[in-house]
């Protein structure tokens, strides 16, 4: 299994696909398939039965996972980023490889 350099709760930015520019915050990684669910990136319209949540039924717009591969770290600034580990104070940490900021 691969290490993911994206956990819920970063700002990330589309790098490929269609939606291709679109910003948001990471609400879950599925780490299992390499892929995130990204705040408000990849709509699509669910059509749903009528339940005792939702007892009107209908279509619903929810996000759908995107590949993790898609999608590049933004830094404080605004700016995409990579990723790298390193070890401050005896504990590893994520660091901005283009401003060397500790994420």
């Amino acid at each position: 299994m691969t290490k993911l350099k994206i956990k819920s709760g970063d700002t990330v930015k589309v790098i490929t696909g269609d939606h291709k520019g679109s910003e948001g915050k990471v609400l879950k990684v599925l780490t299992d398939k390499n892929k995130a669910i990204v705040e408000g990136v990849n709509l699509v319209k669910k059509h749903t039965k009528p339940s005792a949540q939702n007892p009107q039924g209908g279509i619903v717009e929810k996000e759908a996972p995107i590949q993790i591969s898609n999608l590049s770290l933004l830094t404080a600034k605004g700016e995409t980023t990579r990723v790298g580990y390193k070890v401050e104070d005896g504990k590893k940490v994520r660091f901005s490889k283009k401003s060397n900021e500790v994420i």
